[in-house]
């Protein structure tokens, strides 16, 4: 699908209620599209489902986006030794695996001067899922104090493991002076857990256990909400599909009550 029309309303209207008088979409399908990042007014990216376009303003509807023209979400299969972010001297970050050849899907690579931030980081220490955008909306999702998002992580831990461990990393730890929200503790294996978390505090796993008398000796971010490594190997990267994205921001839907419910004891 591809439009562009300009507006010759004498006032403001709702983005989404003009494409709809315009029989290009329905409201709904108009917000979609401005979720999936397929709406810019003035060559500019449309972000907010309220936006209003202002007479003479001209709207265009595009197919698909892709690097250069419109916002990017890449996820990487980070491995550990590479810092999310912010290189210090020596270090490497998990942007230096954006190449041609560690591309899924024969994508090309991201242009170097794009922004494309870590929504939400993994220590240098940890490896699995990273998630790198330049589109807001996805960020937002990710990494608001409120989004109900679970992220699910594949542990490894020394210092023996036993049900009174368990039940305190599943209730009752604070860090940093606060409390912390009740997180899934499932036991893998004699020193395996899988632990699912809607908060993403400093270092939260490694602290936790720490806290209990376990020693993190292998920590991987396996899923966030629907996104998953589904696949992608370890020091590879992919570009974040429209239908992925859409599904994304429908699960973080708190009225809903996902990711904010009970955990089970056992799973």
């Amino acid at each position: 699908m591809s439009w562009s029309g300009r507006f010759d309303g004498e006032a403001p209207e709702r983005v989404n209620r003009w494409l709809a008088h315009q029989g290009v979409c329905s409201r709904r399908e108009a917000e979609a599209l401005i979720a999936e990042g397929r709406v810019r007014i003035e060559g500019e990216l449309v972000a907010d489902p309220g936006r209003k376009i202002l007479p003479g303003q001209t709207l265009e509807v595009i197919d698909e986006t892709s690097p250069g023209e419109g916002p990017v979400t890449i996820l990487v299969n980070k491995p550990p030794g590479l810092v999310s972010a912010h290189p210090e001297p020596g270090q490497s970050e998990a942007r230096s695996l954006l190449t041609s050849e560690r591309a899924e899907g024969g994508a090309p690579p991201p242009p170097d001067d794009l922004s494309l931030p870590p929504a939400g980081r993994l220590d240098r220490e940890s490896r699995g899922l990273l998630v790198l955008t330049s589109d807001g909306v996805v960020a937002r999702t990710l990494i608001s104090p409120a989004s109900t998002l679970k992220k699910e992580y594949q542990v490894r831990v020394a210092g023996g493991l036993t049900p009174e461990q368990i039940a305190r990393l599943r209730h009752g730890l604070s860090l940093d002076g606060r409390p912390l929200k009740p997180a899934g503790v499932f036991r893998k294996g004699e020193d395996r857990l899988r632990i699912v978390l809607t908060e993403g505090r400093n270092r939260q796993i490694r602290r936790m256990c720490e806290m209990v008398g376990l020693r993190v000796t292998d920590l991987q971010r396996t899923r966030i909400g629907p996104l998953s490594l589904d696949g992608l190997p370890e020091g590879r990267w992919r570009i974040l599909t429209a239908a992925e994205r859409r599904d994304l921001l429908a699960a973080d839907v708190p009225s809903q009550g996902r990711g904010s419910g009970p955990y089970p004891e056992e799973d």
